[in-house]
């Protein structure tokens, strides 16, 4: 792949790095469910957010079936319709997978504007499930939900790339 002039060269991405950075999100989703906001509608899902970043970044190793599983996961932990954040989960998981290649080359602010429909997506997914199992509808905040998620794409790149810009061997010569 030819790189942007001034793009930075990358290391590899650590397995145990994606995957532990994957159950932190869990997690953090977990505990601001519980504790911070409750389930409110407007509140951002961060496991999307890093779900999304790792399938853009590495398609190969985060998939739909991971997407699947966290999804699962989320459902057992809210009580919510077996299966509705699976399936959310899944459907921005494949939209990633679809535009990854085409995203890498934006910048990352232009990058969180093309996330943004894949935010919306997975959140309409995820009302029409609950609406059609009788749910009740939770109100026009959760439009900002993808808003806050498409917002937090820069940071997710700053903490999530941070291990694979530092240099292997940094010296005099070979600043990488």
């Amino acid at each position: 792949m030819i790189m942007r002039q001034g793009q930075q060269l990358l290391l590899p991405a650590n397995p145990l790095f994606i995957w532990g950075s994957m159950l932190a999100a869990l997690l953090l989703n977990l505990f601001q469910n519980m504790a911070l906001f409750g389930r409110a509608a407007w509140v951002p899902d961060l496991l999307a957010v890093v779900l999304v970043f790792w399938t853009v970044h590495q398609p190969l190793r985060v998939s739909i079936g991971a997407a699947f599983f966290f999804g699962l996961l989320m459902d057992v932990h809210q009580g919510a319709l077996l299966g509705q954040h699976a399936m959310s989960y899944t459907v921005l998981s494949f939209f990633a997978i679809t535009i990854h290649r085409r995203l890498l080359w934006f910048t990352v602010p232009s990058q969180a504007a093309q996330v943004l429909p894949l935010f919306v997506a997975a959140h309409a997914v995820e009302l029409v499930l609950r609406m059609l199992a009788g749910g009740a509808f939770p109100g026009a905040s959760m439009l900002l939900a993808p808003l806050l998620e498409a917002a937090l794409w820069p940071v997710a790149s700053v903490l999530l790339l941070a291990p694979q810009r530092r240099a292997p061997d940094p010296d005099a010569n070979r600043p990488l």
